[in-house]
């Protein structure tokens, strides 16, 4: 019953303040959600919309939800399942995740991770050494990928 009421509440307050460049909707069921983040300015996936799927634990919001890229996306931190390596999405011991966090500050942090990879930490450890030792050639393959997958 507190997940329902605090997931009712986290999705109120999605639709009437999202964060900029956010959006996230029930899909169906209420534990089961689509979000949508827009690339960043000035990031390789500027323009680009991208689809991500969350679905809510029965534990939530002691257990992080399960937040992973529907559109294709090249980040040295994201794999082509679309799982994301992300401190926040994970418990402790190896992960950030606190109950005082919600949907709202995932989905911020994705988009922020977005903008600033952590190549130290890759899912992806061929465009994480890209990232790190040609950034060009990595600038031109997310906005190849960007354009290709998540253009409108």
């Amino acid at each position: 019953m507190q997940r329902a009421s605090r997931l009712t509440r986290e999705l109120s307050l999605l639709a009437t303040e999202p964060p900029p460049g956010i959006t996230c909707w029930q899909n169906g069921q209420l534990d089961d959600l689509r979000a949508q983040i827009l690339g960043g300015v000035d990031t390789p996936y500027e323009k680009g919309i991208f689809n991500l799927e969350i679905i809510v634990p029965e534990r939530y919001p002691f257990e992080p939800p399960k937040i992973r890229f529907l559109t294709p996306i090249y980040h040295p931190n994201i794999d082509s399942a679309g799982r994301i390596c992300l401190d926040v999405l994970k418990l402790p011991p190896k992960g950030a995740w606190r109950p005082s966090l919600n949907i709202s500050t995932l989905l911020t942090s994705i988009q922020l991770l977005m903008a600033e990879p952590n190549p130290d930490d890759p899912l992806m450890a061929d465009i994480s050494s890209e990232y790190k030792y040609n950034k060009p050639l990595f600038l031109l393959n997310a906005r190849e990928w960007t354009e290709k997958y998540a253009g409108q």
